[in-house]
């Protein structure tokens, strides 16, 4: 190996950024959070001409101001002496808001190479980017990439290993004041300011020099203390009087934003040539009264697919299951095997694990049309459009991002609050988000819905979530009376540039969902499958026939009583519903093995269920109040132990949970009472 380099990505969200490093490491990745603060990061590797680089993907930050954790923990990496080159990979057909980011990059004074990603949606407007005078203005190299068609991949890092050891490219500006300042900072600086800025920081540059020595890229530290970055400040203490009298910090993003007017003047051609498509779309989608109700359709049109493909690749599923069941049991006949263990491993493991696999398609066409959305550039819109929605309740339309995340799991839905940056509002929505339906939930949701409600089946399902959503609002509002905030944000979200999906990083997307699900199933569901056979196996008196007579039946009937008022009071559907707390969809696995369903998600199995349940007086109602109660109880262990992961206080994690299991109890209770009046 000639040598190993280590790589930055850097961008804006929504730049194609994480595209991109997936084109370089595949599915190849390792995900952990950052040393001693909760954000993540991705890390791969890449091989080219006998280098290795190791490539690091950093939050999606908009600056480098250090206002939010993903800032300072973006700039603190790349300041740090790891890295060697940053890649700025910046949307090329928004380039005007993209380059902001590429000033504050240059002036760290590492290496940087700018990836004009999304090079294609530029030429498909008809516009050009003139790639020799971009770089003249900038001193660094620009690559024009297109990380959905894998374009200029190999050129990207052929600039990173030429430009590692490199100082800034001959420059060739003019700013539109003249400067008079007696250095000619324009030789050797991309961003020049006014005399009077340039004055203050050739001041305090000496300052610093003259009291903490040789520091890396002095300019840069005296630029952050004229902007009054209090990180700086606490590190490198001076005493400005005299020299600086206020913060600059104002001064120095407008002088950076006329810098890039004359950026966008000079390289950008035929801007207005083409009217924009993002624009067109966006009066519909984003419109102020129809944005809603659209958004709501497409969520119908997501489950409407999940019902009816994922219904049919289920199918297949269910008798590639039952053969292996079949096949498993036979073999363990074969063998001569004890009842017992046959019961275990075919009742318990095989009913228990299985049931959940079955549905298995369903969660994969969900995760799948996410992935779409996401990719597409929709999802972003919708907290634009959640956003007055969103204020009523006390929070910006960015805290519905996170929200929206939890239609797939709670885990990083709960993460993705991190990025907020008011710590109530983060409270608030990590409080909110476990009431969005996961999809651990929706094995419920297709098993009782299909076995009570018919051809009504996906409307039922579909309530849900929409109940969901009305669940999370309701909670917000009355969190906002316990968590009161001052005064509300206001939103500042880029909208990114509408594009087509890039099928590279859906179809990584959805195996990492799938592998998550499936790791699942091979381990909590697994265990828990084993602990309910157990439980439910055994008695007073050892190994018992008759379930009513286990353990479990035993702690079924002393909490059935408290769920008779929501039409629950059975002891079986106590088990599953305590079971529930590992993983929602042991709900599934357990109510197989309570009522002695082979496969409950096949045709068959559903009969066999639906029947066991009409014995003991169970019809639509109560289903739909049991669907009801799992959509809003306590979250999964990992949820609740995530929570607390988040938030540091046991107080507001044990409250959230407790108050969650009260909510689901009263409004199981409303549907079932109101049920059966109607």
């Amino acid at each position: 190996m000639k040598e190993q380099i280590h790589v930055a990505f850097v961008g804006n969200p929504n730049c194609g950024k994480t595209t991109l490093f997936n084109d370089y490491t595949g599915a190849k990745l390792k995900v952990a959070n950052w040393p001693g603060v909760t954000v993540e990061k991705k890390e791969g590797s890449y091989h080219y001409q006998g280098n290795f680089i190791r490539l690091v993907d950093l939050p999606g930050i908009y600056s480098l101001t250090s206002y939010t954790m993903e800032e300072k923990v973006s700039r603190s990496y790349i300041l740090g002496d790891e890295v060697d080159v940053v890649i700025d990979v910046a949307d090329a057909s928004s380039l005007e808001r993209n380059l902001y980011l590429t000033l504050q990059l240059i002036e760290l004074g590492k290496p940087v190479v700018l990836a004009l990603n999304m090079i294609d949606i530029v030429e498909e407007r008809g516009m050009a980017i003139d790639l020799h005078r971009l770089p003249e203005m900038l001193g660094v190299p620009c690559i024009p990439v297109s990380a959905r068609q894998k374009r200029g991949l190999e050129i990207l890092m052929h600039a990173v290993l030429h430009h590692k050891d490199k100082e800034l490219d001959t420059l060739e500006h003019d700013h539109a004041y003249e400067s008079r300042h007696r250095h000619d900072h324009h030789k050797n600086t991309v961003m020049v300011y006014s005399d009077e800025i340039e004055d203050k920081i050739d001041a305090v540059s000496d300052l610093l020099t003259e009291k903490y020595g040789f520091l890396p890229n002095v300019r840069w530290h005296a630029i952050k203390y004229l902007g009054q970055d209090q990180q700086i400040m606490e590190k490198y203490p001076l005493d400005l009087t005299g020299v600086v009298d206020r913060s600059y910090e104002t001064d120095i993003i407008n002088q950076k934003y006329d810098f890039i007017e004359e950026i966008i003047e000079e390289c950008l051609v035929g801007k207005s040539a083409k009217a924009q498509f993002t624009d067109k779309i966006d009066g519909i989608l984003t419109h102020r009264i129809w944005g809603v109700p659209i958004f709501l359709g497409i969520m119908a049109l997501v489950f409407f697919l999940t019902f009816t493909v994922g219904d049919w690749l289920k199918g297949y599923m269910e008798q590639g299951i039952e053969a292996f069941s079949g096949m498993v049991l036979h073999i363990l006949e074969a063998i001569h095997t004890g009842p017992v263990m046959q019961s275990l491993v075919v009742d318990g493991i095989i009913a228990g694990v299985g049931g959940i696999l079955t549905f298995l398609p369903n969660i994969f066409i969900l995760f799948l049309a996410l992935a779409f959305l996401e990719d597409s550039g929709y999802m972003a819109r919708v907290a634009f459009v959640m956003d007055g929605i969103m204020g009523k309740i006390g929070l910006s339309g960015r805290a519905f991002i996170p929200m929206l995340l939890g239609f797939g799991c709670t885990v990083p839905a709960v993460m993705a609050s991190r990025a907020l940056e008011d710590p109530r509002d983060r409270l608030k929505t990590i409080l909110v988000t476990p009431f969005m339906s996961c999809s651990a939930r929706l094995p419920i949701y297709v098993l009782f819905s299909q076995m009570f409600f018919g051809s009504y089946a996906m409307l039922a399902a579909y309530s849900m979530y929409v109940l969901s959503v009305g669940a999370a609002i309701g909670a917000a509002l009355m969190m906002n009376r316990v968590i009161k905030k001052k005064e509300i944000n206001t939103l500042l979200i880029e909208l990114p540039e509408y594009k087509t999906p890039n099928l590279h990083s859906i179809a990584i997307y959805t195996w990492e969902k799938v592998e998550d699900y499936l790791k699942k199933a091979g381990t909590t569901i697994f265990v828990a499958s084993i602990i309910i056979w157990v439980v439910l196996n055994f008695g007073m008196g050892g190994m018992v026939s008759d379930m009513s007579e286990s353990f479990g039946a035993m702690l079924g009937r002393l909490l059935a009583p408290a769920l008779a008022p929501a039409g629950l009071g059975y002891w079986q559907i106590a088990v599953a519903l305590i079971s529930g707390l590992a993983a929602k969809e042991v709900v599934v696995s357990s109510m197989s093995v309570l009522f002695g369903v082979a496969n409950a998600a096949s045709g068959a199995g559903q009969s066999a269920m639906a029947a066991a349940l009409a014995a003991v007086g169970f019809t639509p109602v109560n289903a739909y109040a049991l669907m009801t109660f799992c959509l809003l109880y306590t979250p999964c262990m990992a949820a609740v132990a995530t929570i607390r992961r988040e938030t540091r206080s046991w107080k507001w994690t044990l409250s959230g949970a407790l108050f969650q299991l009260a909510a689901a109890w009263v409004a199981a209770v409303i549907v079932y009472q109101t049920g059966v009046l109607l």
